[in-house]
């Protein structure tokens, strides 16, 4: 079975088992947080914002993979059941907002959708969110001076791609003087507004979206360091690391996206090469690890470790975990092969 092939399975596992109507409405789908689904679940009470941007992103993916007129249907459902659920575009959670502005932009690039209203509200909000404490940076939340990489990368990413260097290259210029350790070239989580403090948390995430915005910008040293430093630091076995349940279950494959764009983007060489065994290893420890299920695969929240047959009482029933196993298979599907 080709990388194609195995994205198609994970496409065809998540969208039979999370999609549903929000709250029974004719013209919407929206993602079930867990699976098999509670009752709060079919009522889509546990609202997780973000994972339905990293949705809708797979969903983006899949249709440059196999493009087809009926997911087009589905991604305009996903866009009305996100503005129904979260009653506006906007949220108070400038990282939610960033991730949603950018999967609106592959959205418009890839299939045409008028979203050019939302797409305009997000940036708006993004550039509101921006302070001069700390030395610059977008904040985390709208009641909260914390400043980390989880908002600032992905608002980089999207400001580059929307036009507006100055604004990106401002954003990435503050992540490469505050949050990058000189040792080992990771970033760090952020800093407090208020203090200046650092927080020297490491997670993967925040390395794929530092890589996004370097490669956005033609960073090219800033990228090929984080990718030496993801694989030195970060993927034991040669194997990008899990980060559990609920939101961790996106983080290793929001760098593998990243990972797959730099080894597509990077001068060909041993970097570039480097970020493509990431993701082509971490794909197949994925894939051998899954449990097989009438649906289609499941992941588990760990790729070097096997998913459980029953997921109940399990990370694996997250669907965060099972949008970060589509979304590597995703990204190893447009490497050569």
């Amino acid at each position: 079975m080709t990388w194609i092939e195995r994205a198609a399975e994970a496409e065809r596992a998540v969208r039979t088992r999370h999609l549903a109507r929000l709250w029974g409405v004719p013209g919407t789908v929206l993602g079930r947080s867990g699976w098999p689904p509670t009752p709060a679940d079919r009522l889509h009470r546990r609202w997780n914002y973000w994972w339905q941007a990293h949705l809708l992103d797979c969903l983006v993916d899949a249709q440059l993979r196999a493009p087809t007129g009926e997911r087009v249907v589905t991604i305009e459902r996903l866009l009305r059941a996100i503005r129904l659920r979260n009653h506006r575009w906007t949220n108070d959670f400038y990282d939610d907002m960033a991730w949603l502005l950018l999967a609106l932009q592959r959205v418009a690039e890839v299939t045409g959708l008028d979203v050019g209203g939302p797409a305009a509200e997000l940036s708006a909000a993004l550039r509101d969110g921006w302070t001069v404490e700390a030395g610059g940076g977008i904040r985390w939340h709208v009641r909260d001076s914390y400043k980390n990489a989880p908002t600032n990368g992905p608002a980089a990413i999207a400001f580059a791609r929307g036009g507006d260097a100055e604004a990106a290259r401002r954003l990435f210029r503050w992540m490469e003087d505050r949050l990058v350790d000189d040792g080992t070239g990771l970033v760090w989580d952020g800093v407090r507004g208020d203090t200046g403090e650092l927080v020297d948390r490491v997670f993967t995430s925040c390395q794929g979206v530092f890589l996004g915005a370097c490669l956005e910008l033609s960073e090219v040293e800033a990228a090929e360091r984080t990718v030496r430093a993801v694989a030195s630091h970060l993927a034991p076995g040669g194997v990008l690391r899990g980060a559990g349940g609920g939101d961790g279950g996106l983080f290793a494959g929001i760098l593998a996206r990243y990972l797959a764009l730099a080894a597509r983007r990077l001068p060909a060489g041993p970097i570039a090469e480097a970020a493509a065994r990431l993701v082509s290893d971490s794909a197949s420890a994925c894939w051998d690890g899954a449990a097989r299920t009438p649906s289609g695969p499941l992941f588990s929240p760990e790729w070097t470790e096997p998913a459980p047959g029953d997921p109940r009482g399990h990370p694996a029933r997250d669907l965060s975990v099972q949008i970060g196993g589509w979304l590597l298979l995703e990204a190893v599907a447009t490497l050569p092969a």
